[in-house]
């Protein structure tokens, strides 16, 4: 059991952190209901709460929790951590990641924080109440500030230190298993794109996160030893005069978004190359574009580290900055755009199959599209000014960051759960957990963005108070009423997944004719994956429908003369036009 619990090899390791960010997510989305039964009903009764009824500082102590939990435990470590473990050595024709221990110590880091972060519930004071940017002074000064910000906030800085580490960890594995690993001839215009995704994540990863690791340590120091990197001179606090003297709350901001932005893009990317995998696989067509694909998404992660100051519009930014951040902002959709444009053309004249993990890669590319609209108004500083503060920020930040990537993450549960368990899950109930989802996802956040425009103020706990805020609950109310729905579809997939590992039909090795090198192994992988036999790699990710050929589809690993090509020798460059 212990070698089992603290293996090296990353299949398990894989697994491990599918299994944390199921963990996660199902508490991120209890404490989202929680939110949202509180906005609906601010007076309502909750037995299980002290005096029954949510406080202020209790609703803040949620949606600091949700957040952080969400973006760092579900958003980072499922579709990285997770998916790209189990399938990168697979994928590349490798035996194992570069650094084996690192990679166990990476997932054990991972959740040691989680345990950390979740402990903030059980001390004095509670969770923290700062939000999960944990902007100072708030987050600096200890509990003379609100309840949640002595321990709890401690406890939250400690947890996200420890993640950064594991996180850096990963990601140094990531990037030398891509470069070092590869199998003899798996150049790299021939490698999947869901690799690329991974390893431009990685470097986004390695790049943001010590800064973020390097951040928090500073606040640590700020909280503990009477430091002053982020605290203020002459800040009173509750009639007291503190005693630091000459920091700066904005380099906070500065350093946080320099890390957050970037992980905008570390939870999207992998999702995007799920997304043309998946999309490829099921039109049966080669993906549209492979080169563009890949410079595409090299510029999205590029670009992603210029553009952090648009958080950051409302802080007295210079104008000229402004202006800068603005247009490195709005160019940030070309590459986006492409990506797009290359999805649809690939899906233009293609056999397309609607299986439950093609119906999720649609449902990816809807919702990222919707949700990347309304960031067209966000990047105008004089309307980002009036929009800051409301919901229209939460609508957008949902849909373009965490609901597109939890599509990402259920396309590839759905697409490599027969590899990763040996077993096939249920397409109806796959297709069923799709549709509820979709349409409630849509009922949450499209009400949102008009409530935001509205002027309905994020992080108030209570609107009822304002009379023009009060007119705005019946709105509230239809958006809570659909988060239960959706968050009840949930329950489908957990059923359908915990059904499918027991007693769901035997996986053949290759169930969706696909092309790249995991599907020629035994559904589930052995432990060395593919053992004595010399991984020869000869053609590109995305072979399909190849004129001449006696399939529709030919493995990155068939030599070209028993690919039966009577249209001449083609070795890889049909998926790269």
């Amino acid at each position: 059991m212990s070698a089992r619990l603290f293996s090296t090899d990353h299949k398990v390791i894989g697994k491990q952190y599918c299994y944390l960010a199921m963990v996660a997510v199902t508490a991120g989305i209890l404490l989202s209901l929680l939110m949202r039964y509180h906005l609906a009903w601010p007076k309502g009764h909750l037995p299980f709460i002290a005096g029954g009824i949510m406080t202020p500082e209790q609703y803040l102590a949620l949606v600091t929790m949700h957040g952080t939990i969400m973006v760092f435990f579900v958003l980072t470590t499922a579709p990285q951590n997770g998916f790209g473990t189990y399938f990168l050595p697979l994928q590349i024709g490798a035996r194992e990641m570069a650094f084996p221990v690192l990679n166990m110590l990476g997932f054990w880091l991972t959740f040691a924080a989680f345990i950390v972060l979740l402990s903030a519930f059980l001390v004095r004071g509670g969770a923290p109440i700062s939000g999960w940017t944990a902007y100072p002074p708030l987050s600096g000064l200890g509990d003379i500030t609100g309840p949640g910000e002595g321990a709890g906030q401690t406890l939250w800085i400690v947890s996200i230190l420890i993640f950064c580490v594991g996180s850096i960890l990963s990601s140094i594995n990531f990037i030398a298993t891509t470069i070092d690993m590869r199998a003899e001839g798996m150049d790299l215009m021939r490698l999947p794109l869901t690799v690329w995704a991974w390893f431009f994540t990685a470097v986004l990863i390695l790049l943001s996160f010590s800064v973020l690791l390097a951040s928090g340590v500073l606040l640590l120091l700020d909280r503990s030893f009477g430091t002053s990197f982020f605290i203020p001179a002459g800040l009173v606090v509750t009639g007291q005069l503190q005693t630091h003297s000459g920091g700066s709350p904005l380099l906070w901001q500065h350093l946080f978004w320099f890390f957050g932005h970037p992980e905008v893009y570390i939870a999207i990317l992998p999702g995007m190359g799920v997304t043309s995998q998946v999309l490829a696989t099921f039109s049966r067509k080669p993906i549209f574009g492979y080169r563009a694909m890949v410079v595409t998404l090299g510029m999205i992660g590029l670009l992603g580290f210029g553009v952090w100051g648009h958080h950051m519009f409302v802080s007295g930014m210079n104008p000229y900055s402004g202006f800068a951040f603005s247009v490195l902002t709005m160019s940030i959709a070309v590459p986006s755009a492409a990506k797009t444009f290359n999805w649809l053309g690939t899906l233009w004249g293609g056999k397309i199959q609607f299986t439950t993990p093609m119906l999720f890669t649609l449902g990816f590319v809807s919702i990222f599209v919707t949700g990347g609209l309304s960031g067209i108004f966000l990047a105008q500083p004089a309307v980002d000014n009036m929009l800051h503060a409301t919901y229209f920020v939460v609508a957008h930040l949902h849909l373009v960051m965490g609901v597109a990537a939890i599509f990402g993450i259920f396309a590839a549960m759905y697409y490599w759960f027969p590899k990763m368990f040996g077993r096939m899950m249920s397409e109806g109930l796959g297709k069923a957990h799709f549709w509820l989802t979709f349409a409630g996802v849509y009922c949450i956040f499209v009400p949102m963005h008009f409530v935001g425009l509205a002027g309905g103020i994020r992080r108030y706990a209570d609107d009822s108070g304002a009379a023009y805020l009060s007119a705005l609950e019946p709105v509230h109310r239809f958006m809570t009423i659909a988060a239960f729905c959706t968050a009840a579809a949930q329950i489908i997939f957990f059923v359908n997944f915990f059904h499918s590992l027991k007693s769901g039909a035997l996986a053949p090795t290759n169930p969706w004719n696909a092309n790249t090198l995991e599907w020629t192994v035994a559904s589930p992988p052995p432990a060395d994956n593919f053992g004595e036999t010399k991984v020869m790699v000869y053609r590109g990710a995305y072979e399909y429908s190849v004129p001449g050929a006696d399939t529709d589809f030919i493995l990155q690993n068939v030599p070209p003369a028993d690919a039966s090509h009577r249209n001449g020798n083609r070795t890889g460059g049909r998926s790269h036009e």
